[in-house]
């Protein structure tokens, strides 16, 4: 039986390994301090942090997210430390939330290895405070329990860590927030909120046989909030069939770049199109097996239970060996520190018995991990041909069959995911259509290590020719004269790069190059950004001139800051900040190094946008458990004209020409 604790109620823990799992309905940070018989932390040592996430017995997330997962091993902890204390935090500085009482209240559970919640607590009453000690794991009497503590602080981390007697708590929280903010800019965006059965329900369950657990709305991480992407507002649900509308040039009444496909209201689970699965043995994959008022939408959300799957059905495998690891140490080092073992064999037989028990255990996991990447690997199989253009690679025959959509897609893929555990098995990453932020793609050759064995100008020519590719994906997947792409060369180094949308004639105008060609580009957009913006507070779109271009509009910028004076760098900001809003966004090819000399100043550029590479690179992480993900960029198959062909056809349906 589950343990539904109200504040203060405590609870004996039955085992001692154990998850402490959160779900908030905003990014928060997720901590944990260690403190001796009186509470007391006796040092920055003794605890776990973002910037610092491992100490003996105890591991948190790396970084800011809706749901966490902290590993806790209460056997390891060292003998002076008796309680436990689970910390949780809003971001500061990153745009989201300052107080609790502004989100849903923040759920906490105390789980076994194998997820069987032990006791549950959720956080009610907060209002001003931006921080809360959530639960505490206490020693009493030799045994362990939890209680609930939701003690929260108005003064934040720094009073929350400042009451449990650590020296120098403002500089320490500082700190922590600072490296959430580095890991912020970081993040892949999380699926779309869940509905109260969950984002994805399937037949049998997820891919480890297990039905995913409701949990409140999930808001992306370093994405913008709701409000501020969608106006004026939501999108109403609609019927299942029935298209909706889409964003265009209007005529009168305000400009509404809201998804017409996104709604508040649960959508309908997917119609059986399988026979059951045969007793003890998995149910057979079927493509579309999620929920959604369409095909595509429940591909979209199939897609994301996958990666979710990956990432979880994995740190379950990971948890499990570090596990193995540990109690191998500390079945080593009780047997080794008794002076009798170290005589005649004793020793040796303590050694072969740890390592076999560690061996077993993780065989065990290991079997578990091949069995659930087995299914979703068999998912996999059937999902990426089902696919629609919008969510397929470039090698998908999708692309023979290409004609200029008459509405957008929900999402567009923009490269593929893995894990080491199995690099074969890749999850499509994909973006909500409307873009809700920019794209940087990071031509730079510290960004990692594949990027320091590439030459400077093959990775500069391969990072352009990537978003090349992006642009194009865009212009084929929305309608006809619905999506407009401007771009900025100012040395015109990227000539050949370009070649495929210059002599394909989609561009809105040749690139600009020189100093005069980058202001004309920015001065353009800057006069639309602020002409819909007014006519959106005005509600008088029908006043907008009419030369200006109410498409979605794309700006590629290569080489930056190349060619940027200081007031085309606050123009590029001004677009990054207040562009995607009004349908203006941007696809930055750019070395983060190369703008150093402009110092701190644009920090918040690069932290607008979502950094890819264009070589497989590892940092990426998931919102559930922060694994470092492999990104690979998508690329056209050699000696392919898909991306040449696909271009022409939105040019003839540009022209009017079938």
């Amino acid at each position: 039986m589950t343990a539904e604790l109200v504040r203060g109620q405590n609870h004996t823990l039955p085992q001692t390994r154990l998850e402490i799992r959160v779900s908030a309905g905003t990014p928060v940070v997720a901590g944990a301090t260690l403190g001796d018989e009186q509470g007391t932390v006796h040092g920055i040592e003794w605890i776990a942090h973002p910037g610092s996430p491992q100490l003996p017995g105890l591991e948190v997330s790396k970084q800011a997210a809706a749901e966490h997962r902290l590993a806790v091993d209460l056997d390891a902890l060292p003998a002076s430390v008796h309680r436990v204390t689970v910390l949780l935090a809003l971001p500061m500085g990153v745009g989201g939330p300052v107080r609790f009482g502004a989100v849903a209240a923040p759920f906490v559970a105390v789980t076994g290895l194998e997820g069987t919640e032990i006791a549950t607590f959720t956080l009610t009453g907060l209002d001003s405070e931006s921080a809360v000690a959530a639960l505490e794991l206490y020693r009493r009497q030799g045994a362990w329990k939890v209680r609930a503590v939701g003690q929260g602080y108005a003064g934040g981390l720094a009073a929350m860590l400042a009451d449990q007697g650590v020296s120098g708590a403002q500089e320490l929280a500082r700190s922590v927030h600072e490296a959430v903010a580095r890991g912020l800019a970081r993040s892949v965006a999380p699926p779309p909120p869940r509905t109260p059965e969950g984002d994805r329900v399937r037949h049998a369950g997820t891919a480890s046989g297990q039905q995913p657990p409701a949990t409140p709305p999930a808001v992306p991480i370093g994405d913008p909030a709701p409000a501020a992407t969608q106006l004026p507002g939501p999108a109403q649900p609609r019927p299942a069939g029935d298209a909706g509308p889409t964003p265009g040039p209007a005529t009168s009444g305000p400009i509404n770049y809201a998804h017409p496909r996104r709604q508040s209201a649960a959508p309908p689970p997917p119609p059986p199109t399988a026979p059951p699965a045969e007793p003890g043995r998995p149910a057979r994959p079927v493509a579309g097996d999620a929920t959604g008022w369409s095909m595509e939408e429940r591909l979209y959300n199939q897609v994301w239970g996958m990666f979710e799957d990956l990432a979880r059905t994995t740190a379950a495998y990971r948890s499990a060996v570090d596990f193995a690891e540990s109690r191998m140490d500390q079945e080593l080092d009780r047997a080794l520190s008794d002076p009798r073992n170290r005589i005649g064999g004793a020793g040796d037989r303590a050694r072969e018995e740890a390592r076999a028990k560690r061996d077993q255990l993780t065989d065990r996991a290991r079997e578990a991990l091949d069995r659930d990447l087995a299914q979703l690997a068999a998912e996999s199989a059937v999902v990426e041909p089902a696919l629609p253009a919008a969510y397929a690679g470039w090698d998908n025959p999708v692309w023979h069959a290409y004609r200029v959509p008459m509405e957008i897609p929900m999402a567009l893929r923009i490269g593929d995911l893995h894990l080491p555990e199995k690099a074969d098995l890749r999850i499509p990453l994909l973006v909500r259509l409307p873009l809700e932020r920019g794209i940087w793609v990071d031509s730079g050759r510290t960004a990692s290590e594949a990027a320091s064995l590439t030459g400077p100008d093959q990775l500069r020519r391969l990072a352009m020719e990537n978003a090349v590719a992006h642009a194009a994906r865009l212009l084929a997947v929305y309608p006809a004269d619905e999506f407009t792409v401007h771009v900025i060369d100012p040395a015109g180094s990227a000539a050949a790069a370009l070649a495929p949308l210059v002599d394909s004639g989609v561009l809105a105008a040749p690139p600009g190059a020189g100093a005069q060609g980058v202001a004309s580009v920015l001065a353009h957009l800057t006069r639309r950004v602020d002409l819909v913006q007014m006519a959106i507070r005005a509600g008088a779109a029908d006043s907008l001139p009419p030369d200006l271009d109410t498409a979605e509009q794309l700006l590629i910028v290569n080489d930056f800051p190349h060619g940027f004076d200081d007031r085309a760098v606050t123009q590029l900001r001004y677009l990054a900040d207040e562009g995607p809003s009004v349908g203006v966004h941007l696809l930055m090819v750019a070395d983060r190094e190369d703008a150093s000399a402009y110092g701190p100043v644009l920090d918040p550029l690069w932290r607008s946008l979502l950094r890819i590479t264009p070589v497989a690179d590892d940092h990426l992480a998931d919102p559930w458990v922060g694994h470092a993900w492999t990104y690979e960029p998508l690329r056209t198959p050699p000696g392919s004209r898909v991306l040449q062909n696909v271009l022409a056809q939105v040019a003839a349906a540009r022209r009017g020409r079938p």
